[in-house]
């Protein structure tokens, strides 16, 4: 099959790669029809997340056709339309049962933190992900859900990460009715949660990026208040300004430890082993919120040692909420806010790569060009 391989940092291209088989009786291939490009691939892509083997497939977002099952499969068929959660997990554990799929026990020998993710290197787990032809889902009687007959491929795509991911981190906001949040990143995820800040009753919405298009979507697709960062003396000066000198009641990290890095971050995550990336985005929510606020960190961190202002989140008496989004138990309310035509996901889609170009295609996204701000690739385009 053609698939996305990675060869070192800003280094991948499409080649030939065995087929995947089944290699355990509970495993499906899935051919792909579908995937995305994810923010997160971008530390990836940069060489920012330890242990990305070559050879890698990236890709952790994607919806296809199941083509083969092993015996044990029950509850799908060779010919079903699948979308698929980026987590991989297995029902049965201690965190399964409590719906904490993204922290499943049994799915990643390095499971002290995070449980198996599709494409993200062999800290979580060294699964192959979809940015190629056929892909191996495990577990598949608990991770692939059917696409309803009503949902468009596009849509059911971003059901598989970006966006329940923006709405659980809406979600662990805990937003009030009438909340003032304000959204750090106005990425896919970012975007995504500050369009479910409405959903849950915020009364004002205010986006933060530097990034012009992206400002303009937060606008047009999440009906934000923006503000560029870059255009202002003092990010965090300026929130509270605009906020009665108090703060958000809300503040939504999407941003993260920042997929692009300086030289010193490079060297870490390389040489030393460890996430690259800062935490500048998470101090400014933690300056930005008001006393007694909340933050909800859904942005993605690696284990890095991060100068990150605890001592003011305790004195402010903030709370902090954080994880992975355990993606399948987002979908139920999600379908019916879709079905009811509260949001179209696929809204964000601003390019289609054939697979081929996936090289392009990471060019294209990493350095903000031509206006993109979520690229979908398409194998056999």
């Amino acid at each position: 099959m053609k698939a996305m391989v990675y060869r070192g940092p800003y280094k991948i291209a499409v080649e030939e790669k065995d087929r995947p088989a089944v290699e355990h009786p509970n495993d499906a291939i899935v051919r792909v029809e579908r995937a995305a490009i994810c923010g997160s691939d971008l530390h990836l892509y940069h060489g920012m997340m330890p242990d990305t083997r070559v050879g890698t497939t990236f890709g952790h977002e994607f919806i296809g056709v199941v083509d083969e099952v092993g015996p044990s499969v029950e509850h799908l068929q060779p010919g079903d339309r699948v979308m698929v959660p980026f987590n991989v997990f297995c029902g049965t554990c201690y965190f399964c049962a409590k719906g904490l799929y993204s922290n499943c026990h049994n799915v990643n020998p390095n499971a002290t933190a995070v449980g198996g993710i599709y494409g993200y290197s062999h800290t979580a787990g060294g699964y192959d992900g979809g940015q190629a032809e056929y892909v191996r889902v495990p577990f598949a009687d608990v991770g692939p859900t059917l696409i309803p007959e009503w949902m468009s491929d596009d849509d059911a795509l971003m059901c598989t990460d970006a966006l329940p991911t923006g709405y659980f981190g809406a979600q662990l906001g805990d937003i009030g009715l009438g909340d003032v949040v304000v959204v750090f990143g106005a990425g896919p995820v970012g975007l995504f949660a500050a369009r479910s800040a409405w959903l849950m009753g915020a009364g004002r919405v205010i986006v933060v990026d530097q990034v012009e298009e992206r400002l303009a979507m937060a606008e047009q697709f999440a009906f934000a208040e923006t503000v560029h960062f870059k255009q202002v003396k003092d990010v965090v000066v300026h929130l509270k300004k605009i906020t009665d000198h108090l703060g958000a009641d809300v503040v939504i990290d999407a941003v993260g430890a920042e997929a692009d890095g300086n030289r010193w971050q490079h060297f870490t995550s390389t040489k030393l082993k460890l996430q690259g990336g800062s935490p500048i985005a998470l101090n400014w929510a933690i300056d930005a919120v008001r006393k007694g606020g909340t933050v909800s960190v859904v942005g993605a961190y690696g284990p890095v040692f991060s100068a990150v202002k605890f001592g003011d989140a305790v004195n402010k008496g903030l709370t902090l909420r954080m994880n992975q989004c355990p993606v399948k138990r987002q979908w139920p309310r999600l379908f019916e806010h879709i079905r009811n035509g509260h949001l179209t996901p696929s809204d964000i889609i601003t390019h289609r790569i054939p697979l081929e170009h996936v090289a392009e295609g990471y060019h294209l996204f990493s350095s903000k060009l031509d206006g993109c701000i979520k690229p979908v690739l398409v194998p056999n385009a």
